[in-house]
C-alpha cells in the first residue's frame, strides 16, 4: 500500500482489552502505511459495560471524552477496537472533528457481501447486540434488505476466559460454533479474543466461512483513509 502522505499522520486507538494492544499496533503498522498509530487503554470501559449488562450512558461519555483526548494529543483519525462500545462510537461520531471508526465495520460489510444467512457468535452479550445490529444496518445501507442474522451466545466462555481457563472457553465456543453452523451460510466472531478457539477446526470449518473483525477493519480504514486522501487531492 502506498503512503498517504508524505509524512506520518497519525491514528489513535482505544482499546479495553490489554492483550489485544500489540496485536492491532502489529496490525495497524503493517496495514496503515504513513499512519503512525498509538494506543489508549482503559479496560474498565468494558468491565463496566459487562456488570451493568448494557452499554451506559456514562461508559458512552467516558470514551467520548478519550476520544476528544486522543484528537487534543494529535490523533488526525481514531479507531475503538471494541465491538461492545460499537454504539458509543455512532453517537460521538457527527461531532468528531476528525474520521471514527469501528474495528468492527469492515467485516460487517464482508459477511453482507458474502452471504444473506449470517451467523452471529459471542461470548458477551454486550458485543452480541452491537454486532448483531451493525450487520443488519450495513445490509440495509448496502441494499441487502434480504439479509437474515442469527445470533449464538457461548453464555459463560468470557467468565473462563477471564480466569485462566483457555482451554474451557475454546471449548465453549467451538460448541457454540457446531450449534449455530446448521443455521446459517457464514459465521462472524463479534470478539476478536474467540479466533483462536476454532482455529484448529480450518479456514472454514464445516464448510463455513468464519469472519473476524480485527484483519477486516484495518483495511477498511485503510481505504477510508485513502479515499480520503483522494478526495483531499
Amino acid at each position: 500500500m502506498p503512503d498517504v502522505t508524505n509524512t506520518a499522520m497519525s491514528i489513535a486507538m482505544i482499546h479495553t482489552v490489554a492483550g489485544l494492544v500489540p496485536t492491532l499496533d502489529a496490525l495497524a503498522r503493517r496495514e496503515l502505511a504513513g499512519w503512525e498509530p498509538f494506543n489508549i487503554l482503559d479496560e474498565s470501559l468494558l468491565k463496566n459495560t459487562i456488570r451493568e449488562g448494557s452499554l451506559s450512558k456514562t461508559t458512552m461519555r467516558r470514551l467520548a471524552q478519550y476520544v476528544w483526548s486522543a484528537v487534543d494529543g494529535g490523533a488526525e483519525a481514531v479507531l475503538v477496537t471494541c465491538s461492545s462500545l460499537g454504539p458509543a462510537v455512532d453517537a460521538a461520531r457527527a461531532l468528531c472533528p476528525v474520521p471514527l471508526f469501528r474495528i468492527d465495520t469492515g467485516m460487517a460489510l464482508e459477511a453482507v457481501s458474502k452471504s444473506s444467512r449470517i451467523g452471529v457468535l459471542a461470548t458477551l452479550p454486550t458485543t452480541l447486540a452491537p454486532t448483531g445490529d451493525i450487520i443488519r444496518r450495513v445490509a440495509a445501507d448496502t441494499g441487502r434488505t434480504g439479509c437474515g442474522v442469527t445470533e449464538e451466545l457461548c453464555e459463560g466462555a468470557f467468565q473462563r476466559l477471564s480466569v485462566g481457563d483457555r482451554e474451557g472457553h475454546d471449548a465453549m465456543v467451538v460448541d457454540g460454533f457446531r450449534r449455530l453452523a446448521p443455521k446459517v451460510d457464514l459465521i462472524v466472531l463479534a470478539q476478536a479474543s474467540m479466533a483462536n478457539a476454532l482455529a484448529p477446526l480450518g479456514p472454514e470449518p464445516d464448510g463455513i466461512p468464519v469472519l473476524t473483525s480485527p484483519e477486516l477493519g484495518m483495511q477498511h480504514v485503510r481505504k477510508e483513509l485513502l479515499s480520503a486522501a483522494a478526495r483531499r487531492g
